[in-house]
């Protein structure tokens, strides 16, 4: 159904609340917004949204409204990609996990199948970049994946977490940098590989 001018005002501002602060707007603020004289003018034009089937409400929970996007019918499954909080792509540091919530993703567009092992951090640094690998990027990894020369992993190099090529030199393992003022990591005791990239996801900037 074709919506009012008015009935798109206030889906783009719902649509905009979201993207910047990650919440719904209420039917006061919505109100507030437009100048209408009560709150229930807000409920109307909301209702009217879910009617014609660009907007849901998700659970109970309030503010949590949720645009539809017109070609929902058209794209593969959505699913959600926990975030452990960043890793350095430049020198090593101490290793300090964090969740930070998740990054829902278009399966056909990530280009693979993630599964209860599929995990994302954020990068922080330029230790990667002749790989395309920049500060900022989410790299998403699978875990408990054996790395083969050539691969990207996140690794615990004698317990620092880094972001690094996996490579062997004479059946030994080590790290290198894809940036030529790294210099490459060779582990003193440990090195545990906690994931092998499968992909990268870069926000618009």
């Amino acid at each position: 159904m074709k919506l009012t001018k008015r009935q798109q005002q206030v889906l783009e501002f719902i649509r905009s609340q979201q993207e910047t602060g990650g919440m719904a707007p209420s039917l006061r603020e919505i109100a507030a917004r437009f100048g209408f004289r009560s709150v229930t003018a807000a409920a109307d034009h909301v209702r009217a949204l879910v009617q014609k089937g660009v907007l849901r409400h998700r659970g109970r929970r309030a503010r949590s409204w949720q645009v539809v996007s017109p070609f929902a019918g058209l794209r593969s499954a959505i699913v959600d990609i926990p975030v452990y909080g960043s890793i350095p792509a430049g020198y090593s540091e101490e290793h300090k996990q964090q969740a930070e919530g998740c990054i829902s993703v278009d399966v056909e567009s990530l280009g693979i199948r993630p599964t209860a092992r599929t995990f994302a951090l954020q990068v922080r640094g330029d230790s990667m970049i002749g790989k395309h690998i920049v500060d900022g990027d989410y790299a998403v990894f699978e875990h408990g994946v054996s790395p083969k020369p050539g691969d990207v992993v996140a690794a615990l190099i004698d317990n620092e977490s880094t972001l690094k090529t996996y490579l062997t030199e004479r059946g030994k393992p080590h790290l290198r940098a894809e940036n030529p003022k790294y210099l490459k990591l060779i582990p003193a005791a440990e090195l545990v590989i906690q994931g092998v990239m499968v992909a990268l996801i870069r926000k618009r900037r």
